[in-house]
Protein backbone atom coordinates (compact mmCIF):
# COMPACT_ATOMS: atom_id res chain seq x y z
CA UNK A 1 0.00 0.00 0.00
CA UNK A 2 1.38 3.21 -1.24
CA UNK A 3 0.64 6.41 0.83
CA UNK A 4 1.99 8.84 -2.07
CA UNK A 5 -1.18 7.48 -4.44
CA UNK A 6 -3.58 9.90 -2.42
CA UNK A 7 -3.56 13.31 -1.66
CA UNK A 8 -4.90 12.33 1.94
CA UNK A 9 -2.15 9.74 2.18
CA UNK A 10 0.55 12.02 1.13
CA UNK A 11 -0.49 14.59 3.71
CA UNK A 12 -0.44 12.13 6.29
CA UNK A 13 3.19 11.16 5.02
CA UNK A 14 4.19 14.50 5.52
CA UNK A 15 3.02 15.31 8.72
CA UNK A 16 4.13 12.40 10.34
CA UNK A 17 7.85 12.99 8.55
CA UNK A 18 7.35 16.51 10.21
CA UNK A 19 6.73 14.45 13.24
CA UNK A 20 10.02 11.97 13.45
CA UNK A 21 12.17 14.89 12.84
CA UNK A 22 10.55 16.89 15.74
CA UNK A 23 11.55 13.98 18.10
CA UNK A 24 14.66 13.17 16.29
CA UNK A 25 16.00 17.29 16.25
CA UNK A 26 13.57 18.86 18.95
CA UNK A 27 15.44 19.63 22.08
CA UNK A 28 12.76 21.86 23.86
CA UNK A 29 11.14 18.59 26.05
CA UNK A 30 8.13 21.19 26.07
CA UNK A 31 5.47 22.13 23.47
CA UNK A 32 6.49 25.29 21.45
CA UNK A 33 2.61 26.34 20.62
CA UNK A 34 3.90 29.49 18.59
CA UNK A 35 6.33 27.12 17.35
CA UNK A 36 3.59 24.46 16.17
CA UNK A 37 1.61 27.83 14.91
CA UNK A 38 4.32 29.31 13.14
CA UNK A 39 4.71 26.22 11.33
CA UNK A 40 0.74 25.38 10.18
CA UNK A 41 0.49 29.28 9.14
CA UNK A 42 3.52 28.72 6.60
CA UNK A 43 2.36 25.13 5.73
CA UNK A 44 -1.49 26.73 4.44
CA UNK A 45 0.13 30.07 3.42
CA UNK A 46 2.19 28.15 1.09
CA UNK A 47 -1.14 26.36 -0.43
CA UNK A 48 -2.55 29.69 -0.29
CA UNK A 49 0.30 31.44 -2.15
CA UNK A 50 1.16 29.16 -4.08
CA UNK A 51 -2.37 28.92 -5.62
CA UNK A 52 -2.62 32.49 -6.06
CA UNK A 53 0.89 32.30 -8.30
CA UNK A 54 -0.84 29.34 -10.25
CA UNK A 55 -3.49 31.42 -11.22
CA UNK A 56 -1.79 34.38 -12.17
CA UNK A 57 1.31 33.04 -13.81
CA UNK A 58 -0.28 29.36 -15.49
CA UNK A 59 -3.88 29.21 -15.43
CA UNK A 60 -5.12 32.47 -16.55
CA UNK A 61 -2.66 32.75 -19.40
CA UNK A 62 -3.41 29.25 -20.27
CA UNK A 63 -7.25 29.32 -20.08
CA UNK A 64 -6.63 32.25 -22.75
CA UNK A 65 -4.14 30.00 -25.16
CA UNK A 66 -7.05 27.25 -24.73
CA UNK A 67 -9.89 29.13 -25.46
CA UNK A 68 -8.42 30.30 -28.59
CA UNK A 69 -7.84 26.51 -29.17
CA UNK A 70 -11.25 25.58 -28.33
CA UNK A 71 -9.80 23.64 -25.07
CA UNK A 72 -10.84 25.50 -22.14
CA UNK A 73 -14.06 23.21 -21.14
CA UNK A 74 -11.20 20.93 -19.33
CA UNK A 75 -9.79 23.61 -16.90
CA UNK A 76 -13.30 25.48 -16.56
CA UNK A 77 -15.14 22.17 -15.69
CA UNK A 78 -12.28 20.37 -13.69
CA UNK A 79 -9.31 22.04 -12.86
CA UNK A 80 -10.60 25.67 -11.84
CA UNK A 81 -13.10 24.88 -9.30
CA UNK A 82 -10.94 22.31 -7.12
CA UNK A 83 -7.69 24.86 -7.66
CA UNK A 84 -10.42 27.22 -6.47
CA UNK A 85 -11.80 25.56 -3.33
CA UNK A 86 -8.42 24.88 -2.01
CA UNK A 87 -7.42 28.23 -2.84
CA UNK A 88 -10.02 29.51 -0.95
CA UNK A 89 -10.12 27.50 2.27
CA UNK A 90 -6.41 28.08 2.32
CA UNK A 91 -6.39 31.82 2.66
CA UNK A 92 -8.71 31.06 5.76
CA UNK A 93 -6.83 28.44 7.25
CA UNK A 94 -3.65 30.92 6.93
CA UNK A 95 -5.76 33.79 8.21
CA UNK A 96 -6.60 32.11 11.24
CA UNK A 97 -3.76 30.10 11.57
CA UNK A 98 -2.01 33.46 11.67
CA UNK A 99 -3.75 35.01 14.19
CA UNK A 100 -2.60 32.03 16.46
CA UNK A 101 0.54 32.21 15.99
CA UNK A 102 0.62 36.25 16.91
CA UNK A 103 -1.31 34.91 20.13
CA UNK A 104 1.59 32.91 21.09
CA UNK A 105 4.40 35.16 20.23
CA UNK A 106 2.81 38.10 22.00
CA UNK A 107 4.37 37.84 25.79
CA UNK A 108 2.44 41.14 27.42
CA UNK A 109 -0.79 41.23 28.73
CA UNK A 110 -3.61 41.49 26.17
CA UNK A 111 -3.74 40.11 22.45
CA UNK A 112 -1.40 39.72 19.78
CA UNK A 113 -3.94 39.73 17.04
CA UNK A 114 -4.28 43.02 18.61
CA UNK A 115 -1.06 44.24 19.23
CA UNK A 116 -0.29 43.84 15.24
CA UNK A 117 -3.38 45.41 13.38
CA UNK A 118 -3.08 48.52 15.56
CA UNK A 119 1.13 48.33 15.09
CA UNK A 120 2.07 48.55 18.35
CA UNK A 121 6.02 48.59 18.84
CA UNK A 122 7.61 45.37 18.52
CA UNK A 123 4.80 44.30 16.20
CA UNK A 124 4.74 46.78 13.18
CA UNK A 125 6.36 44.57 10.78
CA UNK A 126 4.02 41.85 11.32
CA UNK A 127 1.23 44.06 11.38
CA UNK A 128 1.86 44.90 8.10
CA UNK A 129 2.31 41.33 6.87
CA UNK A 130 -1.18 40.89 9.25
CA UNK A 131 -3.07 43.92 7.63
CA UNK A 132 -2.20 42.92 3.52
CA UNK A 133 -3.00 39.34 4.31
CA UNK A 134 -6.35 40.40 5.92
CA UNK A 135 -7.21 42.59 2.86
CA UNK A 136 -6.09 39.59 0.88
CA UNK A 137 -8.62 37.10 2.36
CA UNK A 138 -11.03 40.15 1.70
CA UNK A 139 -10.45 40.09 -1.76
CA UNK A 140 -10.46 36.28 -2.21
CA UNK A 141 -14.14 35.86 -0.42
CA UNK A 142 -15.45 39.17 -1.83
CA UNK A 143 -14.27 39.58 -4.91
CA UNK A 144 -12.45 36.43 -6.65
CA UNK A 145 -15.05 33.60 -5.36
CA UNK A 146 -18.13 35.17 -6.39
CA UNK A 147 -17.13 36.57 -9.54
CA UNK A 148 -15.48 33.59 -10.51
CA UNK A 149 -18.95 31.51 -9.43
CA UNK A 150 -20.03 33.14 -12.64
CA UNK A 151 -17.04 32.92 -15.02
CA UNK A 152 -17.26 29.23 -14.66
CA UNK A 153 -20.58 28.98 -14.87
CA UNK A 154 -21.36 27.98 -11.22
CA UNK A 155 -24.54 30.26 -10.74
CA UNK A 156 -26.64 32.07 -13.68
CA UNK A 157 -24.98 35.07 -15.69
CA UNK A 158 -25.06 36.60 -18.94
CA UNK A 159 -22.13 37.09 -21.24
CA UNK A 160 -21.71 40.49 -19.93
CA UNK A 161 -22.04 39.08 -16.53
CA UNK A 162 -19.45 37.05 -17.03
CA UNK A 163 -16.84 39.19 -18.79
CA UNK A 164 -17.52 42.01 -15.81
CA UNK A 165 -17.16 39.09 -13.37
CA UNK A 166 -13.81 37.76 -15.09
CA UNK A 167 -12.18 41.58 -15.26
CA UNK A 168 -13.38 41.62 -11.34
CA UNK A 169 -11.98 38.63 -10.35
CA UNK A 170 -8.46 39.01 -12.26
CA UNK A 171 -7.86 42.80 -10.97
CA UNK A 172 -8.96 41.01 -7.23
CA UNK A 173 -6.16 38.27 -7.89
CA UNK A 174 -3.23 40.70 -9.74
CA UNK A 175 -3.81 43.01 -6.38
CA UNK A 176 -3.27 40.28 -3.85
CA UNK A 177 -0.39 38.60 -6.38
CA UNK A 178 1.18 42.29 -6.09
CA UNK A 179 0.22 42.58 -2.03
CA UNK A 180 1.72 39.04 -1.27
CA UNK A 181 5.58 40.47 -1.91
CA UNK A 182 5.56 42.74 0.45
CA UNK A 183 3.02 40.57 3.07
CA UNK A 184 5.93 38.10 3.05
CA UNK A 185 8.14 40.98 3.20
CA UNK A 186 6.85 42.10 6.80
CA UNK A 187 6.24 38.36 8.06
CA UNK A 188 9.67 37.46 7.33
CA UNK A 189 11.28 41.07 8.56
CA UNK A 190 9.66 39.58 12.38
CA UNK A 191 11.92 37.40 12.81
CA UNK A 192 15.14 38.83 10.90
CA UNK A 193 14.59 42.07 10.37
CA UNK A 194 14.04 43.88 7.09
CA UNK A 195 17.04 43.60 4.04
CA UNK A 196 18.02 47.25 4.51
Amino acid sequence: MNPLKSILGTLITGVVLAIVLVFILGSAGAFNSWSFWVWAHVLVGITWIGLLYYFNFVQVPGLGAAKADGTAAGISKHIAPRALLWFRWAAVATWLTGAMALEYMHTAEGSGVMAAFSMQEGFRAIGLGAWLGTIMLFNVWVLIWPNQKKVLGLVEASDEQKAKAGFVALMASRTNTALSIPMILGMIAQGHGFPF
